[in-house]
């Protein structure tokens, strides 16, 4: 006999669609994801345009844009704009928060969310936890060294990893794990090539992938970072695709990733990098869309 689940229950995420939404600068339309990881032609923007900001899931098939900033990456917001199970977009909710640019974010608990880092005109560490209806909460003193450009995923299906970064000429490769009550712990000594403005994701279900970067002195990366269901975070492997940074990062299908858009120190692209339920990234796939940098991605459905 099948167990019966009652209807209100919630679920774990399943990530099955996605969507990559906003841009620098100051954009605000989004591009859906289907789950074989097709990307969609533009979809007329809600909301206010802005770039630097950071996505999550939240509630199991929701999810929610957050944070970033206007007027060419300097007036900084803390709005928020919530994306519903079928990947509409609303409109501004009053921000919650200490306004910021760069943060990262990603789902915790199986149906919660947490923004964390950032750049407020001074580096911090704060986090905001998100909770399973979307309403974010006010500012969680932060742990953990200060930096922004951070990546973030989910990983072990109900804990989180904020991992890389910068603080301007600083570049950190240490992460911090966060529990699925969305606590964040100290830091753990980095693993890998120290970058700032990577991209993360979740795949095969309970692990995760850091991806691509900038390492200042206009180097750009595409070596990838595997995630364990421990939060463990491998060594380097070697990257595919256009070295690039300030993408937006989803997962799609419930169980595998995308990369996409980015911006290499001369232009703007619009392509995408698939990364597969076992975490091997795939070459470049022609883009769809605005091409941007400095937008943001999260799972819905």
């Amino acid at each position: 006999m099948f167990p019966i689940i009652p209807a209100n229950s919630v679920t774990a995420a399943s990530g099955n669609e996605g969507i990559f939404g906003f841009g620098y600068a100051t954009l605000s339309m989004t591009n859906l994801v289907s789950n074989a990881g097709v990307v969609s032609s533009d979809v007329t923007g809600v909301g206010t345009g802005r770039g630097l900001l950071a996505a999550c899931e939240y509630g199991g098939d929701k999810g929610i844009f957050a944070y970033g900033a206007t007027s060419g990456g300097y007036d900084l917001v803390s709005m928020s704009n919530l994306v519903s199970n079928a990947g509409v977009v609303a409109t501004d909710v009053t921000g919650v928060g200490t306004a910021r640019r760069a943060p990262a974010a990603c789902s915790y608990g199986e149906d919660k969310g947490i923004f964390g880092y950032g750049d407020t005109g001074s580096y911090v560490s704060m986090t905001n936890l998100v909770s399973n209806a979307g309403v974010v909460g006010t500012d969680v003193t932060g742990v953990g060294t200060v930096r922004r450009y951070v990546g973030a995923c989910e990983y072990g299906e109900d804990k989180g990893i904020f991992g890389y970064g910068d603080a301007a000429a600083a570049k950190y490769s240490m992460t911090n794990l966060v529990s699925n009550a969305g606590v964040v712990a100290t830091d753990t000594t980095g693993v890998g090539t120290a970058r700032g403005y990577v991209g993360a994701c979740g795949y095969g279900g309970d692990k995760g992938i850091f991806g691509y970067g900038y390492g200042g002195s206009s180097v750009y990366y595409s070596m990838t970072n595997l995630v364990s269901n421990t939060g463990v975070v491998a060594s380097d492997t070697a990257g595919v695709g256009t070295a690039r940074n300030n993408m937006g990062t989803t997962q799609y299908g419930d169980d595998k990733g995308i990369f996409g858009y980015g911006y290499d120190g001369s232009n703007v692209f619009n392509d995408t990098n698939l990364v597969s339920n076992t975490g091997v990234v795939a070459s470049d796939v022609t883009g769809v869309g605005t091409a941007r940098r400095g937008l943001a991605a999260c799972s819905f459905n």
